[in-house]
């Protein structure tokens, strides 16, 4: 079992980001690799199941697999119509009872297919490769028996999952260090591995480690999360080097894995870029947006369901702008198309010189057809944009914001949020909910007093609500943060002198969007990790890197330091909701598109981060933000992606049950 030849590693002359190195494995190296020359049929059929299905969806489209040839696809465990003058391609996840339904289709006298492909998501057991091989029937018409090694979700460009949903629940709740914990972890793995057997990169591999490894504190199994996956990873990694052709053999890029612990405000504090908000505001299923259009003849609107993905380019332009700065290139683009087209001139003569409502735009539509796809596009973003900006509006979430951003950075304490509760009581439950969980993340001190259980009754949250807030404690790993409880003698003298806050400013970032001051942890250690500068102790490496290895390097060091820095420092309080037109950080939605195609060209060794428990849009954005500052393409993965009431909802079902080293096996 064997993989393509072709070069996918970051060391590749011609580089592709990630998500297009995973699109031609699954189009070229298997569907087109099924071509059998005296086949009577062009056509073949595909077989997946549950979860392949997935795989291939997130990173083709259907469009690209009919090209390859293939005419329909197929669930195994569907009754399925024999079609023995056809070629099958099984992608398939090496598990018993898959094998045992790939054998029931290819056996006996009367087979479903003429020939079959077979490619595996992940490494099979060699006990399943011998069943297969033990039926001489089935034999013979096999035309491939192959490992893919992809086994995961390519969500983003730059960005995966391993589908670990319960990982949260199953890794940090109360059974935690259960067989259902280490089945997780090694399920992730596993997963994680055929990440860089895909690629073909061989990772330096670090990982937070667990802070409490001394005789008078208790190490939990959640402090060594990190340590175990990294472990598994490792093991994983160490079986492809040795097992497939043309695997490097030295250090090609670099892997930090961590948890939800490095970062618990990321995914519950609002993020305001567009992306964050239609993902956090508009109940979304997925990245599919149902957007309402006006019914034809007059009569009843109707529900059209639209993906907002990398195929429509005002979502590729305008995804990591800021809500306010999107809306302002909307409506320029709108005031654009209007001010060249005199039949548009017409429709919006007939308003005044308002704002065209989405009727407008339909009227559009029909007076000029060949415009009618960028029109649907951006009456799509008009809509969806002037939606978040009536819910921004109509919840007081730019008070809201600033008050989370303000307790985060230290300007804003406890009187304040207890001022801002009395006076906003109509503020949703949510909302609410969303300030309790960062201040008791700021201020972790405060789960020991009785001080968080009077906010709540102040806010009037439920029992439910209440466990969100206190299952924080979970993730707090066993930081510094728990040096608390020093006794009755502990007063706070310095209490005015030192501000209580979680981030410090960035006085390296260009003056921006007001509620933009936030950034997550991620961004600060891939940062220090492309210096050089991530502390040993806490972050160590599973592999010694081979002298061979410049991830860190001098002329990395001196390529990074060559971008250029902004030299405005970024305002405390910035008051204005606006930025000026003409600045560029180099990372506006017009730079990316400017510069991509030629930046990635340029790229210097792959940075991989995986965050154990999911990852939030504010930290992918991020990634996509320091692959340009750094010229290092940084791949963000997960064990799922959680928007703000997703993972509030994941942490009700956590509870406080400890347990200690010596309850588990290591």
């Amino acid at each position: 079992m064997s993989m393509s030849d072709s070069d996918t590693s970051s060391q590749g002359s011609d580089y592709k980001n990630f998500r297009q190195v995973i699109r031609d494995r699954l189009l070229y190296e298997m569907l087109r690799s099924a071509k059998s020359k005296d086949s009577k049929s062009a056509w073949k059929v595909l077989i997946m199941d549950k979860l392949t299905v997935k795989i291939m969806s997130y990173a083709c489209k259907m469009a690209d697999i009919t090209e390859e040839g293939v005419s329909l696809v197929e669930d195994i465990y569907k009754r399925r119509q024999p079609l023995p003058s056809m070629d099958a391609i099984y992608f398939i996840q090496p598990t018993k009872e898959n094998v045992v339904m790939f054998l029931s289709d290819m056996a006996g006298k009367s087979p479903l297919y003429r020939k079959a492909f077979v490619f595996f998501s992940s490494p099979i057991a060699k006990e399943l490769v011998n069943h297969i091989k033990r039926d001489s029937s089935v034999l013979s018409r096999i035309g491939a028996l192959r490992e893919m090694n992809l086994e995961f979700f390519a969500i983003d460009s730059q960005g995966f999952i391993t589908d670990n949903e319960r990982a949260l629940e199953e890794l940090y709740g109360d059974d935690e260090g259960s067989r259902k914990g280490s089945l997780c972890l090694n399920e992730m793995a596993n997963r994680i591995a055929t990440v860089f057997a895909s690629l073909r990169e061989f990772p330096l591999v670090r990982y937070r480690a667990a802070k409490s490894l001394d005789p008078t504190t208790m190490t939990t199994f959640r402090d060594l999360i990190p340590t175990k996956l990294a472990a598994g990873v490792w093991n994983s990694l160490t079986k492809y080097k040795s097992t497939l052709p043309h695997f490097p053999q030295t250090e090609t890029c670099e892997l930090l894995i961590v948890d939800r612990s490095v970062d618990q405000i990321a995914p519950i504090i609002h993020e305001w870029t567009y992306d964050a908000m239609c993902h956090d505001l508009l109940n979304m299923d997925g990245n599919k947006y149902v957007h309402e259009v006006p019914g034809k003849a007059g009569g009843p609107p109707e529900k059209k369901d639209v993906l907002l993905e990398d195929h429509d380019p005002i979502w590729l332009e305008l995804r990591h702008a800021h809500i306010a700065d999107a809306s302002e290139r909307l409506h320029e683009k709108m005031t654009n198309f209007v001010s060249k087209n005199k039949a548009a001139q017409m429709h919006q003569g007939s308003r005044d010189g308002g704002q065209l409502s989405t009727r407008d735009l339909q009227k559009m539509v029909q007076a000029l057809p060949q415009y009618s796809e960028q029109i649907e596009k951006l009456s799509l973003h008009v809509d969806i944009a002037g939606k978040l900006n009536r819910i921004i509006r109509e919840s007081s979430l730019k008070e809201i914001g600033q008050l989370e951003q303000d307790l985060v950075f230290g300007d804003a304490g406890t009187k304040d949020l207890i001022n801002f509760l009395r006076v906003h009581q109509d503020v949703t439950r949510e909302s609410k909910l969303r300030l309790l969980m960062i201040y008791a993340s700021v201020h972790p001190e405060k789960f020991e007093s009785d001080k968080l259980s009077k906010l709540m009754e102040l806010a009037r949250l439920p029992q439910d609500d209440m466990n969100a807030v206190y299952n924080m404690r979970l993730l707090e790993g066993s930081t510094d943060n728990k040096k608390s409880s020093l006794g009755p003698f502990s007063l706070k003298f310095d209490v005015h002198k030192k501000k209580h806050a979680s981030r410090k400013d960035r006085t390296d970032q260009a003056s921006t969007w007001q509620l933009s001051r936030f950034y997550p942890m991620i961004e600060e250690l891939v940062e220090k990790l492309n210096k050089g500068e991530l502390p040993k102790n806490d972050y160590p490496c599973m592999n010694d890197p081979s002298p061979t290895f410049h991830g860190t390097s001098q002329s990395a060091s001196i390529q990074a330091n060559q971008v250029s820095t902004p030299h405005s420092m970024r305002s405390r309080r910035t008051a204005t909701w606006a930025r000026p037109r003409n600045s560029d950080d180099g990372y506006s939605s017009d730079s990316i598109l400017r510069h991509a195609s030629s930046d990635f060209k340029k790229m210097g060794q792959r940075i991989f981060v995986f965050i154990v428990g999911g990852a939030t849009r504010s930290e992918l954005r991020a990634c996509h933000k320091l692959s340009t500052k750094l010229k290092r393409e940084v791949v963000l993965g997960s064990s799922s992606i959680d928007d703000p009431p997703q993972f509030i909802t994941k942490l009700k079902l956590l509870t406080a049950d400890e347990l200690s080293l010596d309850d588990l096996q290591i």
